[in-house]
């Protein structure tokens, strides 16, 4: 018997409304662990090269890790994945809420959607009653009220529900999917792959306890976490949540402002997390299993931009994409931008970065008034921006251009327009800079999925002894400032990396202070492995580098892992001003990066590497 996973996986064709179950195997599933490591394996497997993201070819991936739905803190989360239509190479978006465990719990580890529906509709799952359902009258509906309609429909109001929104459905590059109508596997477009099947949504319900080997040991974890989080790195987002970061990167000079123009931003304090909790937060919310509550919830009353709470509340990321970054410090405008992002089902990322380089564009000569159908499209303009986000959901006017991302939109425009994105690889950059941690830099430059903030490493937090304590088992002795850029850094950026992805393989959320000695118990405890650090570790790399090989099987190659010209300009004012590192200095750190990782000069993996991580097939596609 297998445990940590059932060993069962739904195959669903959508072109031909056939479902079928198919058993995974105990070695493999050691092997390639969850999530990510799945999901990897079967579109290296299973995806056609070459293929075009939306056609029918594509796969939908929803994967689970072993801690996903055990009754511990951080065993809430899932991926999504597929061929990514944003960047055209591997996409793997991990979301958090109560979704994935609810899949666990109801029998399934994994379900892998092939083929496209002739017209729209959704998958029911209720443990072995697996249906596909018509969704006629769901297209075109917005998140909460799909979500509502799918539990009246059931007569269950503890369904959970996968979906997407209006912006999928129109195939918005950027579209996300969304959970719980707000919480969202945000990045690489999902959303659009996922429309491009006529795949509304997903809707589970379970009551089955996922299998463990060790429960004892299990629920021991689970109350020292409970008992002591808050004297662990989780105590931090039980009291700000993800919003402390506004003050902690204005203070280093590194929040992005107006496009990535600047570092810091006069009106911080306006939009910080102090002023979040006393001004528009109603409550605070968590995931599943998890003690910290580091979501908030918030409600405005306003009728220019009312807020309801059951879409939740923004963010750091979105907090700073629809703010600071387009030079907007009216909460009133954030939190209903995020309400829009999460009705809409769009990424607040790339929908926040594609208005900010439209916003410079405009400002700058580029697009005019006729170009964005009347909108004064200016940094600071609130109206405009929310108006933006209708249209870019929409596909309407300059909101159809901006709905595929700023690389493609920068292509079209022309001129100096390519000159003001900031993206890697065609996916927009996070609200991290890396001129205030150079390391952070490097590792979204390398991501396969393109700028990823979550499996990259930030500098800042290294930089003391207390900063690393937990890190040494992994190797990493000496804390390194967040200006180093040598060699020491690649291998710091190695190792960390390398551990993060382990959490998109677990299921295990990073907001959890575990050390890696705890996690690897916490895997041993569900799974019955007699695993470790090390083993754990490997699984990650193996993981990452599979996601690599997909990326050169597609024509990616090391042009692709290069930062935006605005990431190697000088910030003009703050702590850092003036000062950034060089192309030759971020080249050099790449080149030493890939010896490390055991890849050759075009950043792909050899053969010996791949062999040595046990996937020697993975050089023979």
């Amino acid at each position: 018997m297998s445990y940590g996973h059932w060993g069962k996986m739904l195959r669903v064709n959508l072109t031909r409304g056939s479902i079928a179950v198919e058993e995974l195997d105990e070695a493999w599933m050691r092997k390639y662990v969850g999530g990510w490591g799945f999901i990897a394996y079967y579109m290296l497997k299973e995806i056609p090269a070459g293929i075009d993201p939306l056609s029918p070819e594509n796969l939908l991936i929803y994967a689970t890790g072993p801690v996903t739905g055990q009754p511990v803190a951080g065993g809430g989360r899932h991926m999504i994945g597929g061929k990514s239509p944003l960047t055209g190479g591997f996409a793997g978006s991990e979301v958090g809420g109560f979704f994935g465990a609810e899949l666990k719990r109801a029998g399934w580890d994994m379900i892998l959607f092939e083929g496209a529906s002739p017209s729209p509709v959704y998958l029911y799952i209720k443990e072995d009653d697996v249906r596909l359902l018509p969704a006629d009258d769901l297209w075109g509906m917005e998140t909460w009220d799909v979500e509502q309609k799918i539990r009246e429909t059931h007569s269950d109001r503890f369904i959970r529900v996968s979906q997407i929104g209006p912006a999928g459905e129109n195939l918005a590059l950027i579209a996300n999917v969304v959970h719980d109508s707000n919480r969202a596997a945000g990045r690489t477009g999902m959303g659009a792959l996922m429309g491009s099947k006529k795949l509304k949504a997903v809707a589970v319900r379970g009551s089955r306890r996922p299998p463990t080997a060790d429960p004892d040991k299990l629920a021991e974890m689970a109350r020292w976490f409970r008992e002591h989080y808050q004297e662990t790195g989780s105590g931090i987002f039980s009291t700000l949540g993800t919003n402390r970061m506004i003050r902690v990167n204005n203070g280093a000079g590194g929040l992005p402002t107006r496009n990535f123009q600047q570092g810091v931003f006069e009106g911080y304090e306006k939009i910080c997390a102090e002023t979040i909790m006393e001004t528009i937060t109603v409550r605070r919310d968590t995931c599943y299993g998890c003690p910290v509550r580091c979501k908030w919830v918030v409600k405005v009353e306003d009728e220019d931009y009312p807020v309801d709470p059951k879409y939740g509340g923004p963010e750091y990321e979105t907090t700073a994409a629809m703010g600071c970054l387009l030079g907007i410090d009216d909460l009133r405008v954030i939190a209903h931008a995020n309400l829009l992002c999460n009705a809409y089902g769009l990424d607040t990322i790339g929908t926040g970065m594609s208005i900010a380089f439209a916003m410079e564009c405009f400002e700058k000569g580029l697009l005019s008034l006729q170009d964005t159908g009347g909108i004064e499209l200016t940094f600071g303009n609130g109206e405009a921006a929310i108006a933006m986000i209708h249209k870019i959901a929409k596909r309407e006017g300059l909101g159809d251009l901006l709905a595929q991302g700023t690389r493609r939109a920068a292509r079209k425009i022309g001129g100096e327009a390519p000159q003001f994105t900031v993206e890697i690889k065609g996916q927009e950059v996070a609200m991290h800079d890396p001129r205030v941690k150079y390391g952070h830099g490097l590792g979204i430059a390398v991501s396969p999925t393109g700028a990823d903030h979550m499996h990259s490493a930030h500098d800042s937090g290294y930089q003391t002894e207390a900063g690393i304590k937990d890190l040494k088992p992994l190797g990493i002795l000496e804390p390194l400032p967040w200006d180093d850029l040598s060699a020491q850094k690649a291998s710091m950026m190695r190792q960390v990396m390398m551990w993060r992805i382990v959490y998109n393989l677990t299921g295990i959320c990073m907001f959890h202070a575990w050390t890696p000695q705890q996690e690897a118990k916490l895997i041993a405890a569900a799974t019955g492995w007699n695993t470790s650090v090390m083993e754990l570790w490997l699984a990650g790399e193996r993981a990452y580098d599979m996601a690599r090989a997909f990326n050169a099987r597609e024509g990616f190659g090391a042009e692709d892992d290069m930062l935006p010209k605005r990431l190697f300009e000088p910030l003009p004012q703050g702590p850092v001003a003036g000062k950034v590192y060089s192309r030759e200095q971020f080249l050099a750190a790449r080149d030493v990066f890939y010896e490390m990782m055991g890849w050759d000069e075009n950043g792909v993996p050899t053969r010996a590497k791949l062999e040595n991580l046990g996937i020697g097939w993975v050089a023979d596609v």
